[in-house]
């Protein structure tokens, strides 16, 4: 289904990676819904450093202070978008209880929030491929910000960045209601024990704004999505069939395996495959992804081979292209 660039139809395609991508109707907003297992919080309650990390069970953590303790939380991520996935949580928290009206110990501000915190996670494919890691900083606990997504009901955080496929991304993020609650211990107890001693399960709501995302590119005579046997552009005179394989050319679907180094081009031995989950859907329903690869000798363009399902009504269908959970813009091809 890929051929080499002398045998396709060279115009069609020069014509679709010389130009722009899709446009659509707009930016659809990424949230990514990020489910945690095994997740523990080891407090800072000892300040004999040589008794960290040594208690092979499960310890009960020490009074807590009133203010100013430290703490790190150790999860394990299984889904996105409800979607099988791994990957580890980290959070680095400074307690600082701050509050309008403070107990003693606690701290006067015109804010309610429990403490300072960086956080990180950084997310595999079930196969152990790195997809990227997404980068926040912010307050715990309290309300939302306003304009966070409505899911969110504690938390305060903007994130900062990422990097793989999520290089450079903006946002903010927040946690949806608890499943289980996290485990509290103390920072004697081994993490090297964690997932068999256990933990809570916890929800975390990501609103990221990438620095780019996948499109759909769009030539002169519409989209660049082709029919796979030659290559010619789907169009109201050649429109697609159900069932049909189809080549969809891409813009914005990041990293590939093998990497290559940022601004060379993609080579055409081995085909360079997009390390991050690529997802295509045609009126809204899922199809096969047959394929996902760096176009040869381009630097931000990808061939992804899908199967239009089979039971896709005739008409005009939409198809939206995404990797890493991330959307891009809906596109228009025939259907007969």
């Amino acid at each position: 289904m890929f051929r080499n660039a002398k045998t396709i139809a060279l115009a069609v395609l020069l014509a679709a990676l010389c130009s722009r991508p899709g446009l659509g109707q707009g930016s659809p907003t990424t949230i990514l819904r990020i489910v945690t297992e095994n997740s523990v919080a080891y407090l800072g309650d000892i300040s004999d450093v040589s008794r960290f990390a040594t208690d092979p069970g499960i310890v009960n953590r020490g009074p807590s202070p009133r203010n100013f303790a430290k703490q790190v939380i150790l999860a394990d991520i299984v889904s996105v978008n409800g979607q099988p996935a791994r990957g580890t949580l980290v959070f680095n928290i400074q307690q600082i209880i701050l509050s309008p009206a403070p107990n003693a110990g606690e701290a006067v501000a015109d804010i309610t929030r429990n403490g300072v915190i960086d956080q990180i996670v950084e997310i595999l494919k079930t196969d152990g491929t790195p997809v990227g890691t997404i980068m926040a900083l912010g307050l715990t606990m309290g309300s939302p910000p306003p304009g966070s997504p409505l899911a969110l009901i504690v938390a305060n955080n903007a994130i900062v960045g990422g990097t793989g496929a999520f290089l450079g991304v903006r946002g903010q993020w927040g946690a949806t209601t608890v499943r289980t609650p996290i485990r509290m211990s103390s920072m004697t107890e081994d993490p090297a024990n964690r997932r068999r001693n256990g933990g809570g399960r916890n929800e975390y709501v990501l609103h990221v704004i990438p620095m780019s995302r996948p499109e759909v590119v769009i030539t002169p005579n519409g989209p660049a999505v082709s029919h796979s046997n030659d290559f010619a552009l789907v169009s109201t005179s050649r429109p697609a069939a159900a069932g049909e394989i189809l080549s969809a050319f891409v813009t914005g679907l990041g990293p590939t395996v093998p990497g290559v180094d940022p601004g060379s081009p993609f080579p055409a031995s081995p085909l360079a495959a997009v390390n991050s989950p690529v997802e295509v859907t045609v009126n809204g329903r899922p199809a096969e992804v047959l394929a996902a690869v760096g176009y040869p000798g381009t630097t931000d363009n990808y061939q992804v081979n899908f199967r239009v399902p089979t039971d896709t009504a005739k008409g005009t269908a939409t198809v939206q292209v995404s990797a890493a959970w991330i959307a891009g813009s809906e596109v228009r091809i025939a259907i007969q």
